[in-house]
């Protein structure tokens, strides 16, 4: 069994070294070289990641791995052992990925959780809500039969984000081909070049939640795996957050 899960980065970091990871340069068209394989070479969209982010390095994997399974995590988030050494979290390895893949078809990470609000009032609270009403328009005229999670999964608290996942290369290139024909029609509503460098990711932001819809709608079972944020910045999100909330302070920049 053949399986490659991406590590999407944009610089030259410490990455786990273990031959099932591999490092992507994400945007790296036309970027210095820092020796990781590039989203630009064979078919790919590098050119497309100031507003697709990490997106870039999954559709890399679409058009050019025939892995039996594909998973994508980030240079500084990765799924993490369950009990680890002194409670330190560290990614999975190897043998823990494989033993996962033998038993399970989808991976995902833990779902993110957003109690006083659901995904489509944070999504207001913090970005452009047209975003996310022009995706259900470009969904109920293209594939209707997502509507309805659609409508579900944006009224729910929790979400499982990041575009993180390991999952079968037979579901991958289904969820692929659908995500991106939504995608692609979104960008061409949009203009793109019109928006601050931060908020013309929003390819990228909607394809998070977009990833829960169509789990939904076809009723995949999956295992969900703890996260490991490296450098994580808990207080500063969680001020943003309720910024956004109660005083209805737009994110300007990632945190």
């Amino acid at each position: 069994m053949e399986i490659k899960v991406l590590i999407a980065t944009h610089k030259k970091v410490e990455l786990p070294q273990d031959s099932i990871y591999l490092p992507i340069h994400v945007g790296k068209e036309n970027k210095e070289d820092f020796g990781y394989i590039g989203d630009n070479s064979g078919e790919n969209i590098s050119y497309k990641n100031d507003y697709y982010s990490e997106l870039t390095a999954i559709y890399w994997a679409w058009k050019n791995l025939n892995s039996d399974f594909v998973g994508l995590v980030h240079y500084r988030r990765f799924f993490a052992k369950s009990r680890t050494l002194f409670w330190k979290k560290e990614p999975l390895s190897s043998e823990d990925i494989i033993a996962l893949c033998e038993k399970h078809d989808l991976i995902l990470p833990n779902k993110r959780r957003y109690y006083i609000e659901n995904l489509y009032s944070h999504y207001a609270n913090t970005h452009d809500i047209s975003h996310l009403d022009k995706t259900r328009e470009i969904i109920e005229a293209s594939s209707p039969e997502y509507l309805f999670s659609f409508d579900k999964v944006l009224k729910r608290k929790s979400a499982h984000m990041f575009n993180m996942f390991i999952m079968r290369k037979a579901l991958f290139d289904d969820y692929c081909e659908w995500l991106f024909s939504i995608l692609f029609q979104l960008e061409k509503q949009i203009d793109l070049t019109k928006l601050s460098k931060f908020d013309a990711r929003l390819i990228g932001r909607v394809s998070e939640l977009l990833l829960d819809v169509w789990v939904d709608k076809n009723q995949f079972q999956y295992k969900e795996v703890g996260l490991l944020e490296i450098g994580s910045r808990f207080w500063l999100k969680l001020r943003k957050f309720l910024a956004a909330k109660f005083l209805k302070r737009k994110y300007k920049q990632s945190s």
